[in-house]
């Protein structure tokens, strides 16, 4: 198991961060399925995803992580999964481009998980992915909370895709963003 925190969120709660295990499996799917049932602001929007289908992500994202080509941290509270986040890289061309992602449990929110998962992310790509160069995001432009943060860590909106997001059967607009990690 690989550790990279073991402390306390700003509200006293004892959390442990780490990279994810094969075992984990069943946590992160459990973790994705109550997201999704929230309708917040991430791609799932209520579908459930299956123990194969996550069997299987899972899988991919070990690869990757084996091969320098992504980075991923879980946040656990005792047993239970309560943030994740990634940078995982694009290939070809645009190999030196991480994507980033990050997704907080609702009763979490507010209490510097995700400020500590992001600054954390962040230095454990530094280290373990030697090609990045930049880091690129979106964002919903209705979350401004999320937006603010993501400035916050440096990132610059770089574009706009009007109604580039479908959700609740509305369109709204998808607000990109980058960062150097120079």
């Amino acid at each position: 198991m690989k550790i990279v925190y073991h402390g306390k969120t700003k509200t006293g709660k004892e959390i442990l961060v780490r990279y994810p295990e094969k075992e984990d499996v069943v946590e992160m799917m459990r973790f994705i399925n109550n997201l999704s049932k929230e309708k917040t602001f991430i791609r799932f929007q209520g579908e459930q995803t299956s123990l194969d289908e996550e069997t299987k992500y899972l899988a991919g994202i070990l690869e990757n992580i084996n091969n320098k080509k992504a980075v991923q941290l879980l946040v656990f509270l005792g047993d239970k999964l309560i943030a994740n986040s990634d940078i995982h890289m694009r290939d070809k061309t645009e190999r030196h481009v991480g994507i980033f992602g990050i997704a907080v449990a609702k009763d979490y929110r507010n209490e510097g998980v995700g400020r500590l998962l992001m600054e954390l992310l962040f230095e454990e790509a530094r280290k373990e992915i030697s090609g990045l160069k930049i880091v690129t995001l979106e964002v919903y432009a209705k979350n401004s909370i999320a937006k603010r943060i993501y400035e916050r860590f440096g990132f610059k909106q770089y574009g706009l895709l009007p109604e580039g997001i479908f959700r609740g059967g509305v369109f709204e607009d998808a607000i990109l963003m980058y960062k150097n990690t120079k």
